[in-house]
Order: structure tokens, then sequence, then C-alpha cells
């Protein structure tokens, strides 16, 4: 026999409000439960390992660029029982977390060859455009950043805009920021901090307490949670190979 759950019982075992069960029904995370004569919602298995995909899926902390979108996306699917998509959402859900990791680690280095004063060629330019497809972002996100004070570009006597490789690395640090859910008076003073310490000791300006925190440590902290979130990603693959091969009654 089928074991049924009423809306109390599946929060209870899920450790949500009623109303957190309900709401999921209305914006289609878990599937449609019976009713029974009296109008009360009848749960079953199912319904649980919707609720417990759902709370997995939205346990990452940042979800910027896209991540967010992607894994409301795959709650659906599987709140439609179409396990088999989900799970090839799911794979590219971690190829995104794994691209926005590698963004990290970049913008990590670019504040590395800042603070160490590398030697940087300026001779090499980029276009908007150019500059916007590099950081795959858009020109309107560009025109944003610079109207907001984070970036100082030099232009042509024509007028355009015109970037080089200081500009570009600051571009990667300023990005990955965003990613990391700093707003953008945040960074301004995160890259005033960097603009003033340029000729310091990277290891001077990591181990500085600041009014906020640096630079590395926000890139780190977005690293850890990427990390973190492709994990949960992994327990998602786990939950739906279940329901693939075992879907419960």
């Amino acid at each position: 026999m089928v074991k049924k759950y009423k809306t109390n019982e599946i929060a209870q075992i899920i450790g949500v409000h009623p109303n957190t069960v309900r709401m999921y029904e209305d914006i289609k995370f878990i599937s449609r439960p019976n009713r029974r004569e009296n109008g009360h919602r009848e749960f079953t298995e199912l319904h649980i390992s919707q609720m417990q995909f759902a709370r997995l899926a939205l346990h990452g902390e940042l979800l910027q660029n896209g991540l967010r979108k992607k894994a409301i996306q795959i709650i659906k699917l599987c709140g439609e029982c179409k396990f088999k998509e989900a799970i090839c959402e799911t794979y590219q859900y971690k190829t995104m977390l794994e691209h926005e990791s590698k963004n990290a680690k970049e913008a990590i280095q670019a504040v590395a060859n800042i603070l160490g004063n590398h030697t940087i060629d300026y001779s090499k330019t980029y276009k908007r455009q150019e500059m916007a497809d590099l950081l795959e972002v858009t020109i309107d996100t560009l025109r944003n950043w610079e109207l907001n004070g984070l970036m100082t570009v030099a232009r042509k006597s024509n007028g355009y805009r015109i970037y080089n490789e200081e500009d570009l690395q600051r571009l990667k640090i300023i990005r990955t920021l965003r990613c990391a859910n700093y707003s953008l008076s945040s960074i301004l003073r995160l890259m005033n901090r960097l603009s003033e310490d340029t000729e310091a000791e990277m290891e001077v300006i990591i181990n500085t307490p600041a009014e906020d925190e640096d630079i590395i440590s926000a890139c780190d902290r977005l690293l850890t949670s990427l990390e973190r979130t492709n994990q949960d990603a992994d327990e998602m693959l786990l939950l739906l190979s279940n329901l693939t091969n075992k879907p419960p009654l």
C-alpha cells in the first residue's frame, strides 16, 4: 500500500513551513498531489524526493551568471518527473560551475599580477566589443561598470574607448566579484584599495585587516562556494539517478 502524507507531515519531514510545501506546488517544483474528498492534499514518497531535490538545488548561496536560472530549470524538470532531462541539464550546470571557478582563479592571478608589478604589454589593445567577448559580458555591462567608477578607460583621438592588458586584468577581478554577489559600491572600495596598494607585497595586502575584506579572500570565498555547489550538483545527479531507476510510488 502506498503511504500517504498530509501537508503538515511532509513539511515536518523536510523541515519547512507547510506554506513552503504549498508554494513549491504552485511554482511547479513538485508534482501536483492528489486530493481527498475533503480537498486535503495527499503527498507520496515522490513528493518527498522532489522536495529534497529542490532544497538541495537551492542550497548554493551565489548562483549568478545564469546559475540560479539553470538550477530552477532543473528543479522544474524534476517536478515534472522528467528525470533524464534533468540529469542532462545538471551536467550542463556542473560545466557552468567549473567555468565560474576558472574565472575566479583568473581573478586571483590578476590580483597577483597587479600587486606583483608584473610587466604588462601595453602595445596590445582591445576595442569595447573585443573586451566584452573576452570577458563573456555585454557591452552594457562594461558601460555600467565604467559609469559606476569601477574603471577609467582611455580613449582614442576619435573618442572610441581603447582597453589594454591592465584593463583586462582589472575587469577579470570586477567580473568575479560581481559573480560573488558584491555590490558595485563594495567592488569600488576594493578596487580603490587595490590601486592604492600596488606597491606593497601581496602577503601584506592579504593579511592586512580592511573595512570589509580584500579581493583575494573574496575570490577564495567564491571558489569555496562554487566547490560546495558542485558537490551539491553531484548529489542532485545521484537523487535523479535513483528517481530514474526506481521512481517512488
